[in-house]
């Protein structure tokens, strides 16, 4: 590279400074006698600003060149149908910046969830408490107190009007979300309550623990009323059927396990990770054809009885889940086959869900990503790189407004709107 005589004269200046202010004196002496410069005040830690902002200039490049792939991936995944240029409300997808970041938790977040109604939020941390926010203006509303141990999940009955929360205190709460006062407190788990779900019909409240059980509870008056066992380790997750006829859940132990919630049956059981698996989530009952799966075809469907009486899977064809093993398996109920497995994460898969327009499946995990993949092309189609600061440890999305909410160990809550 060429300099001008001006610029030369420029960087000679900045050189003499910075060995004079560092004391290389023998350096200084050669350096002044054999290009003739002379110290100059006005080049005064003239090097050092410039060294520094070189080094900005680079970071933005290289987080331009990451914008810029990442747009032009987005660009190149649409199918023919234009990419993201294509989509309509029901099938945006969330792009950052976050619309909130929500602070006020002291440790990590163990779970989100949206209000079914409102433009209300719910987290569950570490610190033992549920915080309320409204999402649309980022503000914090309230807490709710009265667990004694880390809040493991939360929940929302269909009306919203009844919130459940668990805990490593072995208790699972349930909350009058209109007063925010502890209306019952659950006892029966031997070990950490790690996720808690309300049926379809808001009836009934299924639990999983660390004890190796789930444990199905009458919401009205919080008695236990069967114990399902089957699994070997930790019952991390769990998810329900929008018919509310089937339950899938994961462990510790590897394996993904469906039951029969009126029998209290095991239906089926998975071993294809190769570690704990984290999360898990049915499908939408819109969801797209997934090439090689039985009901991809007419007479595949033919075949398949939904519902009581039949596979006992009701409208929920598939099942996604997520492991420490790094990837994502989507798993054909009917026949319980895997039929993909996605790659992609560079740490454990957190949380997974289904996008409600049925084309898309979300997932967060310790990398730090939010990845979004194209369930006909089984493939990766947007990532959010350092979507938090920490690793992401929970996902939701909100049904009734285009936005999803994240948290993490990072001890916040973003919320991304969907465009």
């Amino acid at each position: 590279m060429v300099l001008t005589s001006k610029q030369k004269e420029e960087l000679n200046g900045s050189i003499l400074d910075y060995f004079e202010s560092s004391q290389y004196k023998a350096s200084f002496e050669e350096f002044k006698k054999e290009t003739g410069t002379e110290l100059d005040v006005k080049k005064k830690g003239l090097l050092e600003k410039k060294w520094t902002s070189v080094i900005r200039l680079q970071k933005k490049v290289l987080d331009l060149e990451a914008k810029v792939a990442q747009l032009e991936e987005e660009l190149n995944s649409g199918g023919g149908r234009g990419g993201g240029r294509g989509r309509g409300k029901e099938d945006a997808l969330p792009r950052p910046p976050e619309k909130h970041t929500l602070t006020g938790h002291r440790n990590c977040i163990n779970g989100v969830k949206f209000h079914p109604s409102f433009s209300l939020m719910v987290s569950a941390s570490e610190d033992a408490t549920i915080k309320v926010w409204d999402f649309e203006s980022g503000e914090f509303e309230r807490t709710l107190k009265g667990h004694t141990n880390a809040v493991q999940d939360v929940d929302f009955d269909k009306t919203g009007n009844l919130l459940a929360s668990c805990s490593a205190d072995l208790t699972i709460k349930l909350w009058d979300f209109q007063t925010y006062d502890c209306v019952k407190t659950l006892h029966g788990h031997d070990h950490n309550v790690s996720c808690v779900r309300f049926t379809p019909s808001g009836d009934q409240l299924i639990s999983s623990s660390r004890d190796k059980t789930i444990k199905v509870w009458e919401a009205a008056t919080g008695y236990c009323i069967k114990t399902l066992v089957g699994h070997e380790d930790w019952v991390r997750k769990i998810t329900i059927s929008e018919d509310g006829s089937c339950i899938a859940s994961c462990s510790n132990d590897q394996t993904i396990k469906t039951w029969n919630i009126v029998k209290g049956e095991c239906l089926a059981t998975y071993r294809e990770h190769s570690h704990v698996v984290e999360c898990l989530a049915f499908s939408t009952t819109n969801i797209v054809d997934i090439p090689g799966s039985l009901l991809s075809t007419p007479e595949g469907k033919s075949k398949v009885k939904q519902g009581p009486g039949g596979n006992l899977v009701g409208q929920c064809g598939y099942l996604a889940t997520g492991s420490r093993d790094k990837t994502i398996k989507i798993w054909e109920l009917a026949t319980g086959r895997c039929l993909a497995t996605y790659i992609g994460h560079d740490n454990w898969v957190r949380a997974v869900r289904f996008h409600p327009c049925g084309k898309f499946l979300l997932s967060v995990g310790d990398d730090k990503t939010i990845r979004v993949w194209d369930i006909a092309q089984g493939r990766c189609i947007k990532t959010i790189n350092e979507a938090h600061t920490h690793f992401i440890s929970c996902l939701d999305f909100c049904l009734h407004n285009p936005h999803i909410a994240t948290g993490g160990v990072d001890d916040v809550i973003k919320i991304w709107k969907l465009q």
